[in-house]
């Protein structure tokens, strides 16, 4: 059986995406409404997992490769995985020998190391849930041509993520990273106008703080990735407060819209919001289920097309950071803009220390 063309440096010299489509011979249109089922291919598409410590993994192999369960998303199928744990994080390395377990019932294949994992497949979800050494394990998979899906937290620092898309978009690689809640129901009616323009909004999630990441990259992310998905890039300056139980970090929109995010570390929290529109109020901030994600994640890795734009993506780190830096300075408002130009110079220092600069 022939397997599906990848979309790699040879796609993007052809000139575009779209024709790297057309070379799958038609098995799918290049367009289609988000939420949409995946179109199932005659070419499956052979997917590897790198890091087997977040439950993430162990679902996507799940709704891939069991035809039985009633979420299945046909077209791709885990073959292989490369467990990675973190031994400074208890939550990651404890976890590396039930799902490494769990997969293989699923007939993966577990390989060692990266390299070995990259001969085996086409598409790559990196699911290690430590954001840190992502841009280290993307490097290989983005040298190889993989289009890949990277899971949230996409780096632990903005730099890296800067570096992580920058080296992406240079090899002309896809490449796309979100938090399942962009995908909920209530939050993508709202951004697809069912209120109309929408003129505020605000969110709320749990925010458990990792000590080896910035403060709201680890868990804070979902309510901040619900935010940006209503109210869309544009964010200019950030504010943040804090106390034990909960941060609250308000942003300033270019066109004058405020869009404020609450985490709770303490308790129980929702993940919910609401949003302001021209025509009416509406709820977002759901959590679906890890259903819908997959289903883009599988469009993409069809279409080579990411759902999310990479500057809308990078936003959300920015607005992250800059409350980081909002709350060293006593809640002081700070720019994103200034947080993404000291950033961007991380980012050339950390690719070059990498042997990874043009």
């Amino acid at each position: 059986m022939k397997r599906a063309k990848t979309w790699g440096i040879e796609g993007a010299a052809r000139g575009s995406v779209r024709v790297a489509i057309m070379l799958t011979a038609g098995l799918l249109t290049a367009t289609g409404s988000r939420g949409a089922e995946p179109a199932a291919k005659v070419a499956l598409i052979r997917v590897g997992i790198i890091g087997l410590d977040t439950s993430h993994a162990t679902a996507f192999t799940k709704l891939l490769n069991d035809a039985s369960d009633k979420q299945h998303i046909p077209g791709c199928r885990v073959v292989a995985a490369s467990p990675q744990g973190s031994p400074d994080i208890q939550s990651s390395v404890s976890r590396v020998a039930d799902y490494t377990a769990e997969v293989m019932k699923h007939g993966v294949e577990i390989v060692d190391g990266i390299p070995a994992l990259l001969e085996r497949v086409d598409v790559v979800l990196l699911e290690t849930n430590d954001g840190r050494p992502h841009l280290e394990q993307v490097i290989p998979v983005i040298a190889a041509g993989k289009p890949v899906f990277v899971d949230k937290p996409v780096a632990g620092s903005l730099a890296d993520a800067v570096a992580i898309y920058r080296l992406a978009a240079q090899r002309g690689v896809p490449l796309f990273s979100a938090s399942s809640l962009r995908f909920g129901a209530n939050t993508l009616a709202v951004r697809g106008g069912s209120i109309g323009a929408v003129t505020g909004a605000e969110t709320v999630s749990p925010c458990a703080l990792e000590a080896t990441h910035p403060d709201l990259f680890w868990y804070g992310i979902h309510g901040v990735e619900s935010l940006f998905t209503v109210m869309g890039p544009g964010c200019v300056s950030v504010t943040r407060t804090h106390s034990a139980d909960f941060d609250h970090v308000s942003g300033l929109w270019d066109d004058g819209r405020v869009g404020c995010f609450r985490g709770v570390r303490r308790g129980a929290a929702p993940y919910a919001g609401t949003a302001f529109g021209e025509k009416a109020t509406a709820a977002v901030g759901s959590f679906d289920g890890y259903h819908p994600l997959l289903v883009e994640i599988v469009k993409f890795f069809q279409s080579g097309q990411s759902p999310v734009p990479a500057a809308e993506t990078l936003q959300i780190y920015a607005f992250m950071e800059a409350a980081d830096e909002s709350k060293r300075q006593g809640g002081a408002p700070v720019k994103v803009a200034d947080v993404m130009e000291k950033a961007e110079g991380e980012a050339t220092a950390r690719l070059a220390a990498l042997g990874q600069n043009r």
